[in-house]
């Protein structure tokens, strides 16, 4: 029986795809194999030997030390796009609540609760409402950086709203580009782009090489009218360079889901308590993936949407046996593998190999179930970081 650790509050939608006749899951399991969890931060965390995989309900795992776990064989996944509208539908919220004084709009009508006459509060709030006027979004420019899952969700609607949408991307893959709409102008640089928009959205992931993206430099390529949105990370908006341009008049409004203290308060700034994600659809749809794609890793050794390991998949062979195991990427592993089967009459039916920078992953089906002494001896391979066997299909 798997045994399956959980933290956070985890979506029963998820939970119940756990066979229990297969899965033991809960918050105590000492000896897991598996690992699901949301915003739970496993850095520092000491981690049982037993632990194959992580499944992060949601798209960042910068609550997940991934080199740490890389280096001791532990796959990563996380669920690309599975909360992609919810986050969508609150970028849009943002954008025309920075274009119209709704909220503002709002504040003024509550403080009229002392007015008991209807004619005079409506007389009053024609003489007032001017206060609150706003602007439309359509036929202005949103700029989207990183145009993945939730990105080109986010273009594609700007352009519905009637806007004139511009992207940027260093690494769109075919998957997302085939997602985008074409009306969608691609920009060649992050500072061509912010020298056009009039909104620009950012949903890159928070890595070195995205820190502090947005900051003092190129906040003053950007038009003293626009709008920053942040529903990516917090790390790659510098606040206070943020703030230096809103105080002086360099930019309009900052409509962020990270709160930070040096923001509050300031009536240019819309913080919101990090809610992105966070509708019942989403993290339905984020559990039950993370759930399915642990269950297919642990039952059948393939991975999909891993962070730090390689796409790999093998249909499994009626009546094979089926090994797995992880290398690091370096060449006459999978030969040596090979030879030993080859030496102890294991004939391989079926095989995958894949590698993504430094690891190296390997599907096998077997006509038989290798002896423990070939399976040692596997193990035993130089560079071999780990090795599974599973059941027969």
């Amino acid at each position: 029986m798997y045994q399956i650790r959980t933290y956070n509050a985890i979506s029963d939608k998820g939970l119940s795809r756990f066979d229990a006749s297969k899965y033991a899951v809960g918050a105590d399991i000492s000896q897991p194999e598996g690992i699901v969890l949301r915003s739970h931060k496993l850095h520092g965390e000491a981690l049982p030997e037993s632990v194959l995989a992580v499944a992060r309900a949601g798209a960042g795992v910068n609550n997940i030390p991934v080199a740490d776990y890389t280096e001791k064989g532990i796959v990563v996944f996380n669920t690309p796009g599975a909360n992609a509208n919810a986050v969508k539908e609150l970028v849009l919220a943002g954008m025309l609540l920075s274009s119209r004084g709704i909220l503002e709009g709002r504040d003024y009508v509550n403080t009229l609760g002392e007015m008991d006459d209807a004619d005079a509060m409506h007389q009053l709030l024609e003489k007032q409402k001017k206060q609150f006027a706003g602007s439309e979004v359509a036929g202005k420019t949103l700029g989207v950086v990183g145009l993945g899952a939730i990105g080109s969700m986010i273009a594609n609607a700007a352009l519905a709203l009637g806007m004139n949408v511009v992207g940027y991307d260093p690494a769109l893959s075919v998957e997302a580009a085939w997602r985008l709409s074409s009306q969608v102008r691609r920009m060649e640089s992050l500072q061509a782009l912010l020298g056009e928009v009039d909104y620009v959205t950012l949903h890159v992931p928070a890595i070195e090489a995205t820190r502090n993206l947005i900051n003092a430099e190129t906040l003053k390529l950007m038009k003293p009218s626009a709008v920053v949105m942040n529903f990516a990370r917090d790390a790659i908006v510098d606040a206070d360079a943020v703030l230096a341009a809103l105080n002086k008049g360099e930019l309009r409004r900052y409509v962020c889901d990270f709160p930070m203290p040096n923001l509050i308060g300031n009536s240019k700034v819309l913080a919101l308590p990090h809610i992105g994600a966070s509708t019942a659809e989403a993290e339905e749809n984020c559990a039950v993936m993370a759930v399915d794609q642990l269950k297919d890793y642990l039952e059948n050794g393939n991975i999909l949407n891993s962070v730090n390991f390689p796409h790999t998949s093998m249909p499994r062979t009626a009546g094979a046996c089926r090994i797995t195991f992880t290398n690091s990427n370096v060449s006459g592993v999978l030969g040596h593998v090979l030879t030993l089967l080859a030496e102890r009459s294991v004939n391989v039916i079926d095989m995958v190999n894949k590698s993504r920078n430094d690891v190296a992953y390997n599907i096998l089906d077997l006509a038989q179930t290798p002896e423990d002494s070939v399976i040692e001896a596997i193990r035993n391979v130089e560079h071999v970081i780990s090795l599974r066997v599973l059941p027969c299909a």
